[in-house]
C-alpha cells in the first residue's frame, strides 16, 4: 500500500512538472513570435506583405529541415513517432488554413483600418476556445474562461487606439474569417501534436510558404532584395519556425485553448520590442493591460481540473515515458526513458489531475 501511493505522488508530481514545461514552451513560443512584427514592420520597406509572408514561412520550413539533417547526423531527437498516411487529412487542412488565413487578413486590411484589424485579430483566441470547447470537446472549466475573457480584453486594450475605432464592415467580416482560419488552424494542429513537431513544422512552413510564393507570383509583387530576403527567412526560421515547434509540444499537454491563451503574451513582448527599437512610449494603457494579463495567466496556471474519468482502450503511436499515470505497458527487455512505438492503453477508471491532452479528450 506504501509502494503504491508513493508511486502514485511521484505520478502526480510528474504530470505537474510535465504541466509546467508545457507552460514554458507556450510563453516561449509567444516570445519567438512577439519579435515578428517589429522586425517585419523594418523590413517591410523593401518587401511586399505577400512576398513578405512566404520568405517567413519558406524559413520557418527550410530553417527546421536543415536542423532536422543536423539531428539526424549526430542521431540525437530519433525518438518521436513520425507522420503517417492516417494524418494526412489534417496535414492538407492545416496547409490550406494557413494560406487562407493570411489571404483572407491580407484583403480585410485592404477594406479595413489596421487598428480596427488589428483589435479584431485578438478574436483568434476565443475562435480556438470555441472550436475546440464545440467541435473537438476539449474541457474548458471556469478558471480558463476567465482567464481567455481576461487575457482577450487585455490584448485588446494593448492594440485600442481609439475607443471608436472598432467600425463594422466587410473588411472586418474578413479580419474575423481569417482569424476563424487560424482558430481552425490551431485545433487542426493539435490533432498532430503527439506526432513529431519538428516534421509537422518542416511540412506546415514548406507548404504554406510556396502557397504564399504562388500567390506573390500571381499578384506580381515578387522582389529580389537579398539584403531584405536573408533577415526575412532567419526571422521566419526563429518567430515562426522554432516558435511553432515549442507551440506543438505546449499542445500536447495543455490543448488548443490553453496554449492559444499563453500565446497571448505575444502582442505584450512586441510591444517591448517596439519600444527598444523604435522609442515607442509605454502608455498607461499598456501597463493596465499588462496587469490584467498577468491576472489572465494566474487563472490559466491555477486552473486545476480532475475527477473520476474512464479511458477506454486505445491504440496509438507518440513519444512516451513510463513515469506516469497511462503507459503501463512492458518492455523485454525492459526500457526507460522516453522512446517511442505503437502501444496499447486498456481501458481504466482513475482519478487524478490532467489537462486535455491526447489520453483526456473524454466527455464531461
Amino acid at each position: 500500500m506504501q509502494a503504491q501511493k508513493g508511486f502514485t505522488m511521484n505520478n502526480e508530481l510528474n504530470q505537474k512538472n510535465k504541466k509546467m514545461k508545457s507552460v514554458v514552451y507556450a510563453i516561449l513560443a509567444a516570445a519567438l513570435y512577439g519579435i515578428s512584427s517589429p522586425v517585419s514592420k523594418l523590413l517591410l520597406v523593401g518587401l511586399s506583405p505577400t512576398f513578405m509572408a512566404a520568405l517567413l514561412y519558406l524559413g520557418a520550413g527550410f530553417g527546421m529541415l536543415i536542423v532536422h539533417l543536423l539531428l539526424r547526423r549526430t542521431r540525437s531527437g530519433g525518438n518521436e513517432a513520425r507522420l503517417t498516411k492516417k494524418e494526412l487529412p489534417f496535414i492538407i487542412l492545416m496547409i490550406l488554413l494557413d494560406i487562407a488565413a493570411p489571404i483572407l487578413l491580407m484583403f480585410g486590411l485592404l477594406r479595413t483600418s489596421s487598428a480596427n484589424a488589428s483589435l479584431l485579430n485578438n478574436f483568434e483566441i476565443v475562435a480556438t476556445s470555441i472550436i475546440s470547447l464545440f467541435l473537438f470537446k476539449e474541457a474548458i472549466g471556469k478558471r480558463m474562461w476567465i482567464a481567455i475573457a481576461l487575457i482577450t480584453f487585455s490584448s485588446m486594450l494593448l492594440t485600442l487606439d481609439d475607443p471608436m475605432a472598432l467600425k463594422f464592415s466587410f473588411g472586418s467580416f474578413l479580419v474575423i474569417l481569417a482569424c476563424i482560419c487560424w482558430g481552425f488552424e490551431n485545433n487542426t494542429t493539435r490533432k498532430l501534436s503527439i506526432k513529431d513537431p519538428m516534421q509537422i513544422v518542416i511540412i506546415k512552413g514548406i507548404g504554406s510558404g510556396i502557397g504564399s510564393l504562388l500567390i506573390t507570383l500571381q499578384s506580381g509583387e515578387l522582389s529580389f532584395i537579398p539584403s531584405y530576403i536573408l533577415p526575412a527567412l532567419l526571422l521566419g526560421f526563429g518567430a515562426y519556425g522554432i516558435s511553432i515547434y515549442f507551440y506543438i509540444l505546449a499542445q500536447r499537454d495543455l490543448g488548443a485553448a490553453r496554449t492559444s491563451a499563453y500565446y497571448a503574451v505575444a502582442p505584450f513582448i512586441g510591444v517591448m520590442i517596439s519600444f527598444l527599437i523604435f522609442g515607442t512610449n509605454l502608455s498607461s494603457v499598456f501597463i493596465i493591460a499588462l496587469v490584467i494579463m498577468v491576472f489572465g495567466t494566474y487563472f490559466t496556471v491555477t486552473e486545476n481540473h480532475g475527477h473520476l474519468h474512464v479511458h477506454e482502450e486505445m491504440i496509438h503511436e507518440h513519444k512516451h515515458s513510463h513515469d506516469d499515470f497511462h503507459h503501463d505497458h512492458q518492455h523485454e527487455p525492459a526500457f526507460k526513458g522516453e522512446h517511442s512505438h505503437m502501444h496499447i492503453h486498456e481501458e481504466k477508471e482513475h482519478v487524478h489531475e490532467h489537462s486535455p491532452d491526447i489520453h483526456h479528450r473524454h466527455k464531461h
